[in-house]
């Protein structure tokens, strides 16, 4: 059974998604810790009420990136955690160095928009300012470039010429909480493989 960390900043709905999806046994595995780095984060008390030990821990001195003494507090925890793989919901930092050295390969993400188009800040905005006719979600893995990971799974959902971001980030996250927690089963049962840009899943473990 994998243990699972998740670090979050906001309001944690992809969080709750996993928690849940452990509880109900379609993941093999469990959420052991909830980091946020945001105090106020009300995926914080989210957790707590799910049964999930949730920490604010400190991220100074980094300020966009999570480096430095901050990022030696987020191994320390994780390690003593005995976690397997990192899930980012949410997670408003930047993940280099030392976090991806300790968890290379374990370390997943989800991001509102079919990456490679619209990696960064308000991707909805971006597709509807760019004019796509379809838009959707990416779990990936996580490495040195931003949004730009070896991507895992995909959900494509229409955009429409009245959509609003609000109206459209809705109608993404309904499948962001479908896929994460299937590319994390994948990951449980060890059917991933990372082949320098791509990730084989096999063939008999999954079938859509």
């Amino acid at each position: 059974m994998v243990k699972i960390g998740i670090l979050v900043s906001g309001r944690g709905s992809n969080m709750v998604s996993i928690i849940r999806a452990c509880n109900e046994g379609k993941i093999d595995g469990e959420v052991v810790t909830v980091i946020s780095d945001n105090p106020d984060a009300p995926a914080l008390a989210k957790a707590h009420s799910l049964g999930v030990e949730a920490v604010y821990i400190d991220p100074s001195p980094g300020k966009v990136v999570l480096k430095g003494e901050g990022e030696r507090r987020y191994i320390e925890h994780l390690k003593s955690r005995n976690v397997d793989l990192v899930c980012l919901a949410g997670f408003m930092r930047i993940v280099k160095s030392g976090l991806l050295k300790e968890f290379r390969g374990r370390i997943m993400n989800i991001h509102p928009s079919l990456l490679p188009s619209f990696p960064g800040l308000e991707a909805q905005k971006q597709a509807i300012d760019y004019g796509v006719r379809f838009s959707g979600c990416t779990v990936h893995f996580v490495d040195e470039s931003v949004d730009g990971g070896p991507v895992i799974l995909q959900a494509v959902v229409p955009v429409f010429q009245n959509d609003t971001p609000e109206s459209l980030a809705e109608r993404i996250l309904k499948e962001e909480h479908r896929i994460y927690p299937e590319a994390i089963q994948l990951f449980a049962q060890g059917k991933l493989e990372i082949k320098g840009r791509k990730v084989f899943i096999k063939e008999e473990a999954w079938k859509r």
